[in-house]
């Protein structure tokens, strides 16, 4: 049994771990915990949490969005920031620590099935639409992204009736987890490196 603790962004973030994630890694003896920092993330910010959990958990790992992330430098990416999270720790807690940023932001694995954002959100012409969107980005979800503005969240909040909250999780838990991999392998790698923790 391994028990890893996962620093989320906020309530979003939170419901999906839970619904999504916990089902799927208890089958594989891995018992994963959300705790939300509830928004404002930063390295500054996030040092405290994680070195807290580090001494609570096995392992502790990170599930952010890379436009949540408060205070970044220009030239900054996934791998610069989650790289600074990781050296921000205590030095003898960084081998139980897994950082993740998600490019670029939750929503983005939503793109991974037009037809079940359709589904929940209980119009059919969202499909088309998603997958427009979708092909506009070589059907590459992890990159749905022309600006803050147009995050992956922006697009669905203005054209559709979404609420983060409750219909970010909802629609991932329709897409089902093998498919949110195989479309972002982002994503994926985040979860293979979890899977590897049980000897």
């Amino acid at each position: 049994m391994v028990r890893i603790g996962i620093s989320v962004e906020g309530t979003t973030e939170e419901r999906f771990v839970k619904t999504v994630l916990v089902p799927y890694f208890s089958q594989k003896g891995i018992y994963v915990t959300p705790v939300s920092i509830n928004g404002n993330v930063s390295v500054d910010r996030v040092k405290h949490e994680l070195e807290n959990l580090a001494y609570s958990f096995d392992y502790v790992s990170t599930f952010y969005d890379f436009y949540g992330f408060k205070r970044k430098v220009e030239g900054e990416t996934k791998t610069t920031l989650e790289s600074k999270i990781k050296e921000s720790i205590k030095e003898g807690l960084r081998g139980k620590l897994i950082p993740y940023i998600q490019m670029y932001e939750f929503e983005g694995l939503l793109f991974s099935s037009p037809e079940a954002i359709a589904v929940v959100l209980q119009n059919e012409s969202l499909s088309a639409w998603a997958n427009n969107i979708l092909e506009d980005f070589n059907n590459n979800p992890e990159k749905v992204n022309d600006s803050p503005e147009t995050a992956p969240s922006k697009r669905l909040e203005k054209s559709t009736n979404y609420r983060k909250t409750i219909h970010g999780p909802n629609i991932a838990e329709q897409i089902g987890l093998a498919k949110m991999r195989d479309m972002c392998s982002g994503f994926d790698d985040w979860l293979t490196k979890l899977e590897g923790l049980v000897s």
